[in-house]
């Protein structure tokens, strides 16, 4: 008994491993080429099917499929509706691996592995290497399922585990809930399914049972899903949430049928393997053809039934820095640009609302400046960290200089945000706490200088976002303005102090240090604006 016991567990954990050294090396054949389409998915729901049935049957795992989409949604790469079909194709994907073990294909696993072996030890180059691999992978997975029949073999001569299969067929909600439990144990509807066409190759599962192990099976197959969206942005959850809704809504209108459904399968084919495969098969075509033509509405209600987060919760943490891209640094910079971008917008409302808070005195309004410093310093912790994973992998030339633009770009802005928070509001609480007042001209003055600034840093941001260099001259050129408005500004306030204005007297120094900073600001402004131009002579 125990050595049937090891047998079962080994064939089981080399069914898993042949999975996912498949999976990676038919990924490593395609290249990158498999996160560019999902990344560039029009809203065409028959292409999105197309492209989830694809990248399914190569990542072998329809698991592996719904996750990278969860990354993608929660990073912004794709609409909850776009993935809406790429789901269905993703459900259609995974019976390819199902219909491959539905074949005697484990008589000749040791050959298969030895080739694999070959290839992968010594293959010249990488392409031969990861085919080596791919091929060793499914090798593992015929092994594995040879181990597994020929761990039951003692079985098939047992009347009570007989009984106990046959069972699963006449409670079929009892079969379900295994199934399930156990595809989310194992994190593969593929190996499920497979133990359970190793079952039938001994005689032990008639399709009468097996087909609540293949309705559980899809229901388990969400469980990667659910767990890679936990603590994840509302558009992660949602897809997350979808797979499971499709999967549960399609076992719920097949369970009735049944004996329908099995007839159907019987008609099919005679041979009993190829029965379970098929039923797989049948059922995920089923859902495509049931719920392609619904996937807008059937994305509506989830995003109703997954609310969005306040807006305070949405600031607290990166949206756009997704882990599933950083082996591919193009997606990844492009992803860390456009969270250095939404950091950007958050420093603008800073300096932007700043002056508010010298003019009407609002101390709600410059604890929320505070509030979004501490927000600023944590975004730039992250893209650092994630900028600094990608510098793992090989970059070309031009994707190291962007990294080194975009690096430079969020310190200058976590700059802008310490003068902001760290010297701006400090003297705006002197101001506050003292009950002091500028006078009118200037103040006026004092406005004027911000507003310019303001609108040099909205001319960068958007010579960053569209990486304009003349754009970012301009910004470059209107540094020596600036500079030379502020030394006005401060001869002016000499000459009221001179005249002997009592706001002015009581406010130098606030006043003084107040034109000071924005200088410095504006500088850090015009830093953001020097590699724009220097790429765009270089290019």
């Amino acid at each position: 008994m125990g050595h049937m016991i090891l047998e079962l567990a080994g064939g089981v954990s080399l069914l898993l491993y042949g999975l996912h050294l498949a999976g990676e090396g038919l990924q490593a054949v395609a290249g990158t080429r498999l996160r560019y389409i999902l990344a560039s998915i029009t809203k065409n729901r028959i292409l999105g099917l197309g492209a989830g049935a694809l990248i399914t049957a190569i990542l072998q795992s329809s698991s592996a499929t719904t996750v990278m989409l969860v990354g993608f949604t929660g990073s912004g790469l794709l609409t909850l509706r776009q993935t809406m079909a790429v789901i269905l194709g993703a459900d259609i994907g995974t019976t390819a691996t199902v219909q491959l073990l539905a074949f005697p294909i484990f008589r000749y696993a040791l050959g298969v592995v030895a080739l694999g072996f070959l290839l992968f030890f010594f293959g010249r180059d990488r392409r031969t290497k990861t085919i080596g691999t791919a091929i060793l992978g499914f090798g593992l997975i015929f092994l594995g399922l040879r181990s597994i029949s020929s761990g039951m073999a003692p079985l098939a001569d047992a009347p009570q585990m007989r009984e106990v299969l046959a069972s699963l067929g006449d409670y079929p909600l009892v079969g379900i809930a295994v199934a399930a439990g156990l595809t989310g144990l194992l994190h593969s509807s593929a190996a499920t399914i497979g133990i359970a066409l190793a079952l039938a190759a001994q005689g032990l599962l008639t399709l009468h049972a097996g087909l609540p192990i293949i309705l559980g099976a899809n229901i388990g197959t969400c469980v990667p899903a659910l767990i890679s969206s936990v603590g994840g942005l509302p558009e992660a959850k949602r897809v997350a949430l979808a797979h499971t809704l499709f999967k549960v809504a399609g076992v719920a209108l097949v369970f009735p049928l049944l004996p329908l459904f099995e007839r159907w399968v019987v008609a099919s084919t005679d041979d009993l393997s190829h029965q379970v495969a098929n039923a797989h098969t049948l059922f995920n075509l089923g859902l495509a053809v049931v719920f392609l033509p619904f996937t807008v509405p059937f994305a509506n209600v989830v995003s109703r039934l997954v609310r969005e987060r306040p807006q305070a919760d949405e600031w607290a943490q990166p949206k756009y820095l997704d882990p599933h891209v950083l082996d591919v640094p193009s997606l990844a910079l492009g992803q860390a640009t456009r969270e250095a971008l939404r950091m950007a917008d958050l420093v603008q409302e800073m300096v932007r609302d700043t002056i508010r808070v010298f003019e009407h005195g609002d101390q709600e309004l410059l604890e929320e400046i505070e509030r979004k410093e501490d927000w600023v310093d944590s975004l730039n912790r992250d893209i650092k960290l994630y900028i600094t994973k990608l510098s793992e992998k090989s970059l070309s030339k031009e994707q190291l200089d962007r990294e080194m633009v975009l690096l430079a770009v969020i310190n200058d802005l976590e700059n802008i945000g310490d003068i902001v928070d760290k010297n701006l509001m400090e003297l705006a609480k002197k101001k506050l706490y003292k009950d002091l007042r500028f006078s009118d001209t200037g103040l006026r003055e004092m406005v004027d200088l911000h507003r310019q600034v303001v609108k040099n840093f909205e001319r960068v941001i958007a010579a960053f976002a569209s990486q304009d260099a003349e754009l970012a001259k301009r910004v470059i050129e209107e540094k020596a303005r600036i500079s030379q408005r502020e030394r006005e500004l401060k001869q002016a306030h000499i000459h009221r102090l001179h005249a002997g204005l009592p706001e002015s007297i009581e406010t130098s120094a606030i006043h003084l240090d107040v034109l000071t900073n924005l200088k410095r600001i504006n500088s850090h402004v015009t830093n953001i604006a020097y590699p724009l131009v220097d790429q765009a002579q270089v290019g």
